[in-house]
């Protein structure tokens, strides 16, 4: 049973109104193994009962709140101490982070505005030359010779299949904060992430494999062509494509590529290797292919093909993902740029979905200070993490 001295307490912790004084007591309080539970329980069904009922009646909600408390079942439990912070993370977590903000617990001040920063797609011709790509209405695709080579529909570029006797190469670079369609002259499609940069042959020739050069990340549809096989190079890892749907994530700050199989089957093996000496790793649906820069390992696992995916639809999804990783992707994504002087928060690992269309970066980082207590501040298109 929990006294109403440490349910007043616990609100105000949940409200940020706790004083020194107030939480002195809480952690003495949780400190008792018998409070677990209690306590773990009661701040689920606090959010759970506000969220659902969105009643400003605390009254109404502490009645609902004690109904449920009554149910624990007394008992003994032998866990190690957690703390007030954690307990509330865990149970705070399991609503959300997009119904929070919805439903006004997470609040946003005008002066904690930030100003993302705006970058243009870029595409290098084969001459170097670099032209500046728009993402509205519609326009040719000419060569350094002023040929025309495709079309541009909005934001994405579309190849037209010619013939040509030697590979021109041209490159696409997509800024933090964008993504960007192509289709190469192959018919093969390519989706790129924020951050990236894809090297294509704007033909590919007959009789030549299929080569792109990718760095970043990407999602392949490729085209069946028995007779002219598709490879991706990403950094030091070549891909070869047996038809397929699949994503690669071959970021240059990363540690390893990941190569995620939807449909099809897929190659890997080390770039510069010669065939039969070294094994091709061969993907099946649904597996993943993780290549370590460090020691030039290939493993592979099964993995739900949907996490790594749901970046084209507009969601970041965090499963077990350490803080570093995830301001990584928060960097990309937004366009901002995030400075984190808290070494110790780097390696924890956490677990989020974050609708990026309905989400600002405040409401993100508002979420983190409410949940983790992570202090910061915002800067122009900077965030300071204290």
């Amino acid at each position: 049973m929990i006294s109403k001295e440490i349910e007043n307490l616990i609100v105000k912790y949940l409200s940020q109104a706790a004083t020194t004084t107030d939480l002195d007591i809480l952690n003495s309080w949780i400190e008792d193994d018998r409070n677990h539970q209690v306590y773990k329980d009661f701040i689920k069904t606090y959010f759970a009962i506000t969220l659902a009922m969105n009643d400003p009646d605390i009254n109404k909600i502490k009645e609902e709140l004690q109904k449920e408390i009554n149910r624990e079942k007394k008992g003994n439990y032998s866990r190690r101490f957690l703390s007030v912070m954690k307990y509330a993370a865990i149970a705070i977590f399991f609503i959300g982070v997009g119904i929070i903000w919805q439903q006004g617990i997470l609040e946003n001040t005008e002066a904690d505005i930030i100003i993302p920063r705006t970058d243009a797609i870029t595409l290098e011709l084969e001459n170097g030359e670099i032209e500046v790509i728009t993402e509205e209405g519609t326009a040719h695709v000419q060569n350094s010779n002023g040929k025309v080579v495709g079309v541009r529909q909005g934001n994405k570029l579309v190849y037209d299949q010619v013939e040509e006797l030697k590979l021109v190469y041209n490159t696409l670079t997509i800024p933090n904060g964008k993504q960007f369609n192509i289709v190469l002259s192959d018919g093969s499609k390519v989706h790129l992430n924020s951050g990236s940069s894809i090297k294509y042959p704007i033909n590919f020739i007959k009789g030549q494999q299929r080569q792109v050069f990718l760095t970043g990340e990407a999602f392949f549809e490729v085209a069946h062509d028995q007779e002219n096989a598709f490879i991706v190079n990403a950094q030091d890892l070549d891909i070869q494509v047996y038809g397929t749907k699949f994503n690669v994530s071959n970021y240059p700050e990363d540690r390893e590529t990941q190569v995620v199989l939807v449909e099809g089957s897929v190659g890997l093996r080390e770039s510069n290797v010669t065939i039969g000496d070294k094994a091709e790793v061969y993907l099946k649906p649904g597996y993943m292919g993780v290549y370590n820069r460090s020691d030039n390992n290939i493993s592979q696992e099964e993995v739900n093909t949907s996490i790594y995916t749901s970046w084209m639809n507009g969601n970041l999804v965090f499963r077990n993902i350490s803080f570093e990783n995830i301001i990584q992707k928060l960097q990309r994504h937004y366009n901002v740029v995030i400075i984190n002087n808290n070494e110790n928060l780097a390696d924890e690992t956490f677990n989020a979905t974050i609708e990026t269309e309905h989400e600002t970066i405040e409401q993100v980082f508002n979420y983190f200070n409410k949940v983790y207590q992570i202090e910061y501040k915002i800067i122009e298109n900077k965030i300071i993490i204290n």
